[in-house]
């Protein structure tokens, strides 16, 4: 419990610098990688307190909702469609200050008004999944989190 107090006491790059060595302790001592994202999703979600924080999964052409945090959300996400199908179309990170702004933004929640999504990739670089974050407030994310997002991802090979 004091461990978690102290990873919400610090600035956003603090808080990715001490929680980044956890989530690699837990990913590293779990094979499945449902276990795995259920884990990361609630580490981050209750670290930083984003709106929704889950993953999408590749599956049959495509991305189907994984473990995640936060309100109900979409299930399925065409590949180039939203801000998700755009990333994992992309094979990039989509960093997006308002999402009222995005071409095509799919409204899961109307309280969303910011978001990330960073693709996972296998050993051959294909995208698995995607991890997406949420927040219900506009420019939360930004160069911080794109880069301790992707070292989150890159542990999912």
């Amino acid at each position: 419990m004091s461990e978690h107090l102290e990873i919400s006491a610090g600035s956003k790059r603090e808080k990715y610098e001490a929680l980044l060595p956890q989530i690699e302790a837990v990913v590293a001592a779990e094979s499945d990688p449902i276990a795995n994202m259920a884990n990361v999703a609630s580490m981050l979600h209750e670290t930083f307190g984003f709106w929704w924080t889950g993953f999408y999964r590749v599956l049959d052409d495509m991305l189907v909702l994984g473990p995640f945090q936060g309100p109900m959300a979409c299930t399925r996400i065409r590949k180039g469609r939203g801000v998700c199908g755009t990333s994992w179309q992309t094979n990039q990170t989509q960093v997006v200050p308002d999402v009222d702004q995005f071409p095509g933004h799919i409204a899961c929640s109307s309280a969303s008004r910011s978001e990330i999504v960073v693709p996972l990739h296998n050993a051959s670089g294909e995208v698995t999944g995607v991890l997406d974050i949420d927040s219900a407030e506009l420019n939360t994310f930004d160069e911080t989190d794109r880069i301790y997002l992707e070292q989150v991802a890159n542990l999912f090979h």
